[in-house]
């Protein structure tokens, strides 16, 4: 990578990059290592093909994005922070409240920063790794193009990442920058930090439960850094949220589309078992969401946590729509009510705001997660069919916190370990069950048509029609 790129063309950006010559150095070293990594644990095969992408261009929200074909590998990658609202912008929560945000990385703030920086970015191309393979069995070409949306977005959110750990972190944040490329999804000497991100993504199913509770996550926590101290990195994750909208969309209709045909096959066939007739059950469907949103859960972390109410009372890191909260904001002796265990059940009670910083964040994930069940279950009722998809209860298959390990059945009920383990395989999805889910898993390649799974969207990308050609083999 020579030193005379232009960057401002390579890389759509805000933060005027082509004066910053050190930044210039950094990146140059990193891009590409950064494409090698793209092109050996991105999406496989279609390097070579022009797919219909979304490109951020700007942060306007008017017109913030080109859509056109374009491969993968010479996608433009940006850099973007949102707008700052006002010039003498103040941190709102903890105990630098009413303070100017910081531009800086304060020094006694820069070990926590750095971690949460890293770890955010860790997830980006973790899940580009976990979703490598699915375009060999996308089941349209609608399909596949959102795949690879979802992918190269991801790559974007990892730039953001590597741009702050390079612009503010020195030596440090460019080693870091490094080890985001040499670890990998599922690798047993180097895995992602977060155990949901070394998870396999073996079908489309998963990979839609993925997009609408994993992603889902991710919204939570970057709202979460965009109430950061840290300006950079509020504005940063502030745009990011922008596109994660669309992963969540993705997995959400995704569901709602394998729903969809599931009732239309039940409905022609006159029977509940239509895996005779190609069809993902509606049981199944919500075995998935039993693993899914309790994998997702546990990336919140333990209920009580000394790190969350440190990164809180520092400014790092806030609550899901901090200024909206209705408090002081510092949380020094303020309550908040938690799910604890009590004389084998559960019932709630009150403790220290801050330590249940991510419980509450947890919370506000789980009310959001119901909304989309709620639009799934609408489904199932138009069409007529007598059954309800559910969350599970927090408690259920956990492994972080302070329900790890506990024998919970997904109503909410404590039972023997005996009867927990001869159960699970109602609960959980079995090997059978993804056997068959992936005997389903059949590449469609033809412009407009769709595999027998699952139902076509009501309407295409960006006003294209449905038959449009998104992907171009």
């Amino acid at each position: 990578m020579t030193a005379n790129i232009n960057y401002d063309e390579l890389i759509p950006n805000n933060i005027n990059l082509s004066s910053d010559r050190r930044l210039q150095r950094a990146l140059e070293s990193w891009h590409p290592k950064y494409i090698n990594w793209w092109k050996s644990r991105g999406p496989d095969i279609y390097q070579d093909k022009e797919i219909y992408l979304r490109t951020a261009i700007s942060v306007d929200k008017k017109g913030w994005a080109h859509f056109d074909h374009v491969k993968m590998p010479d996608y433009r990658w940006g850099i973007f922070l949102a707008e700052s609202t006002a010039d003498d912008k103040k941190i709102n929560f903890g105990d630098h409240i009413g303070e100017p945000v910081w531009n800086e990385v304060p020094g006694e703030h820069r070990g926590a920063l750095r971690r949460l920086i890293v770890t955010q970015g860790d997830t980006e191309p973790a899940s580009v790794e976990q979703q490598r393979l699915l375009a060999m069995t996308a089941p349209s070409l609608v399909d596949m193009r959102n795949l690879f949306q979802v992918n190269v977005e991801e790559g974007r959110h990892l730039w953001a990442m590597v741009y702050l750990l390079m612009a503010y972190f020195g030596r440090d944040g460019r080693e870091e920058a490094e080890e985001l490329l040499l670890r990998s999804s599922g690798d047993s000497d180097k895995p992602r930090i977060l155990g949901a991100f070394n998870e396999k993504t073996p079908d489309w199913l998963s990979f839609y439960m993925f997009t609408f509770f994993t992603d889902r996550d991710g919204k939570y926590q970057l709202a979460s850094l965009a109430e950061s101290a840290f300006d950079p990195l509020a504005r940063s994750c502030q745009f990011m949220l922008t596109e994660e909208a669309h992963h969540m969309y993705v997995g959400e209709t995704g569901v709602a589309r394998v729903i969809q045909r599931a009732c239309e096959l039940m409905k022609t066939h006159d029977t509940d078992d239509i895996r005779q007739h190609g069809g993902i059950d509606l049981p199944l469907i919500q075995k998935y969401i039993h693993f899914h949103f309790t994998v997702s859960e546990d990336l919140f972390g333990a209920e009580k946590s000394t790190n969350a109410a440190n990164y809180f009372t520092a400014g790092l890191k806030g609550r899901y729509l901090e200024s909206r909260i209705q408090d002081g904001h510092k949380l020094v002796d303020d309550a908040y009510s938690v799910i604890k265990r009590n004389n084998g059940g559960f019932s709630n009670e009150e403790v220290p705001a801050l330590d249940a910083i991510n419980e509450r964040l947890r919370d506000d994930y789980i009310v959001d997660c119901q909304r989309g069940v709620d639009r799934w279950n609408k489904i199932i009722a138009d069409n007529g069919i007598n059954f309800t998809l559910k969350l599970p209860h927090r408690a259920f298959h956990r492994a972080i916190g302070d329900f790890a390990g506990l024998p919970v059945s997904p109503e909410g009920k404590i039972i023997s370990q005996e009867e927990y383990d001869a159960r699970l395989s109602n609960w959980l999805p079995t090997d059978k069950d993804n056997e068959f889910v992936a005997s389903l898993m059949m590449q469609v390649t033809e412009p407009g048509k769709f595999a027998n799974w699952i139902a076509p969207p009501r309407v295409g990308i960006n006003n294209q029609p449905t038959d449009f050609e998104y992907v171009k083999l």
